[in-house]
């Protein structure tokens, strides 16, 4: 029986938040022995190098030139504060809270659409901006004994993070998504290094931190890839939900490698994350649909008026 293209694109979605997931667990088996831009220069290599072969093979290479624009480098920047934040705190809190926190990337992405795209927001969608924000204070735990400065580091990231993905909406449709990653790569990999010499920490590195570093951007061009594959596929509305099963992937990872438990606080505030997260999702495909319904209507009363003439 033949598979639904929006169930392939789920599985590509779920397999995408496994290698993401994944090149996270890679890094912080590391823990903490390798300077964090060290880890962004030897990963940086890798990950460019095979961006840039497959580039190649699709004959997009040369025309990096298009690479040189503001906006390209304001979505550089911008990973590179995203990863930076990410990877200091990566070895300091327990996995499952990270990835927590990182659920709320999507509700700063609304909440950044509409105050710099200016894209409309109704009040039922402000009001679930605000819950998921309160999800956040309640995995993050400001002011109590268990709150850890290094959390600040992940919203950091999620706040670099959302900025990229903003960018990238504002970026033009015929430049390449393979030539926008590659310029992305090789900015963290030369950040890495100016920030390793500039430390001047960067040390020698066993076969097996190198192995680890190397199946790390394996399975992160494997993320993107599946990303890619995921939204193209299918419809984006069914699509995107199955992004929540990188929290899954995570909780399951740190408890069978780091026997990290997630505690009462962090699974409360992930599920409002989550639960507002999906329905701000829900209030745009409605939006979507309005907007749809309005232009269909208003371009049929042309029609009729034109036929009337």
């Amino acid at each position: 029986m033949p598979v639904s293209a929006n169930i392939r694109a789920s599985l590509y979605m779920m397999l995408s938040m496994a290698g993401f997931t994944i090149n996270d667990l890679f890094i912080k088996s590391l823990d903490g022995e390798i300077p964090t831009g060290q880890i962004m220069a030897v990963r940086g290599i890798f990950l460019s190098t095979m961006i840039a072969l497959i580039a190649f093979r699709h004959g997009v290479l040369n025309r990096f030139r298009e690479l040189f624009t503001a906006k390209v480098a304001m979505r550089s920047a911008a990973e590179v504060g995203a990863t930076l934040s990410f990877l200091t705190a990566l070895t300091i809190l327990p996995f499952s809270t990270i990835s927590a926190i990182l659920q709320s990337l999507p509700l700063v992405v609304a909440l950044g659409a509409a105050l710099f795209l200016k894209e409309p927001v109704g009040w039922r969608r402000w009001i679930a901006i605000f819950i998921g924000f309160v999800g956040v204070m309640i995995i993050i735990r400001p002011g109590a004994d268990s709150f850890h400065p290094a959390s600040m580091l992940i919203v950091i990231s999620v706040l670099f993070a959302a900025g990229r993905d903003l960018v990238t909406r504002c970026l033009p449709t015929e430049l390449p998504s393979l030539l926008v990653s590659l310029a992305t790569a090789v900015s963290i990999c030369l950040v890495g290094a100016m920030l390793s010499s500039l430390q001047n920490n960067w040390q020698t590195i066993s076969s097996g931190q190198l192995g680890l570093l190397f199946f790390a951007a394996c399975f992160l061009f494997f993320g993107y890839q599946f990303l890619v594959l995921a939204m193209r596929t299918g419809e984006i509305a069914y699509v995107v939900p199955y992004r929540y099963t990188s929290l899954l992937w995570a909780i399951g990872g740190g408890y069978f490698i780091f026997a990290e438990v997630p505690d009462s606080y962090t699974l409360i505030g992930s599920s409002v994350v989550i639960a507002t997260g999906l329905f701000t999702l829900y209030r745009e495909l409605i939006a979507g649909r309005r907007s749809v319904t309005s232009t269909s209507i208003h371009t049929r009363g042309n029609v009729w008026t034109e036929r009337k003439k």
